[in-house]
């Protein structure tokens, strides 16, 4: 559909004539010559005033093509849904060494924790059509890793470039959230949530996750925490990854007390349920917002205008010569 951003400019179409009425005729400076066999002449040269007549059409045709390219015309095109949920999500991710632990499994090859949270997480992110989501990295300390944002790709993009060890090797629980708190405080009249995936207990950082937690829940951050990997501490795993095991009963006072559930994942199969089941709990919601896309056309009137008084111009120039 075409569609006039200024049509205003339509007002303006009777300037020309306006111009000529009111402004005074030239004056050449000197005295015609008396020719008085001019009529004779006049109707022999019939070719000038032709060319005249058709010079008065071009520059007609210049000045509505002119203010046809001035109303600024635009193509408006087919509405475009955007859902979008008013939702800001962040992901905080453990990166410490006992994620190096090869008991999980992808299409029956084993794989450590961390590729199991990239494998899986990719598909839940995906899903997130309309929310803005972030991404926490942490071990010893917590780092931002990416803003909330629309843009899903660069956010999986991000996690799937992580490795375990660049923040650390122990865990900040308590530094993560604090984080995830800290980006999101200022989002009012927004749905707050924070989906924490760690392996191991709180063993470093400068501020406990009960600290972080009552802060959490001031701004209304909803928790939800992901155990990976076995309850136990035992296991050839835990001695080469120095683990400590999972702090259960911590993870669940953290999502309890912010409103949100505690998962555990022993395996692959049971983090994509839990991803599915966070999905249901914070379900986009139903609420669209149409885009129609604009394509811009006045730049084709212009350069019609242009061609036209730049050819007027020639024809100008070739009389006087």
């Amino acid at each position: 559909m075409i569609h006039f951003q200024w049509w205003w400019m339509i007002f303006v179409l009777p300037l020309p004539v306006m111009v000529y009425f009111v402004l005074p005729p030239s004056n050449p400076g000197f005295a015609g010559l008396k020719i008085p066999f001019y009529d004779l002449v006049a109707d022999t040269s019939g070719g000038g005033n032709r060319a005249r007549r058709g010079a008065l059409a071009l520059a007609t045709i210049a000045w509505l093509v002119l203010l046809l390219a001035s109303m600024r015309p635009q193509w408006v095109g087919e509405p475009i849904a955007l859902p979008l949920s008013g939702r800001d999500l962040m992901l905080a991710v453990d990166l410490s060494d006992s994620m190096k632990a090869r008991d999980m499994q992808i299409e029956g090859y084993r794989v450590n924790r961390l590729q199991a949270v990239q494998a899986i997480a990719g598909n839940f992110i995906e899903q997130r059509e309309g929310d803005r989501l972030g991404l926490i990295l942490f071990g010893s300390e917590a780092y931002l890793q990416s803003p909330l944002t629309l843009d899903r790709r660069t956010v999986s993009t991000l996690l799937d470039e992580a490795v375990i060890g660049i923040a650390g090797p122990r865990t900040a629980i308590g530094n993560a959230i604090a984080l995830a708190t800290k980006r999101l405080q200022n989002r009012e009249g927004q749905d707050k949530v924070l989906i924490l995936l760690t392996d191991g207990e709180n063993t470093a950082g400068n501020i406990s996750p009960g600290q972080a937690v009552q802060a959490a829940k001031t701004i209304g951050l909803k928790i939800y925490t992901i155990g990976i990997g076995d309850t136990t501490s035992g296991g050839l795993a835990g001695f080469f990854t120095n683990r400590s095991g999972i702090d259960e009963r911590g993870l669940q006072n953290i999502a309890e007390t912010t409103g949100g559930r505690y998962f555990q994942a022993r395996n692959t199969n049971e983090l994509a349920q839990i991803y599915a089941l966070i999905d249901q709990l914070e379900a986009v919601e139903e609420e669209v917002r149409s885009l129609r896309p604009v394509k811009e056309l006045y730049y084709w009137p212009a350069t019609l205008a242009l061609l036209l008084a730049s050819l007027l111009f020639w024809m100008r120039r070739r009389w006087i010569a």
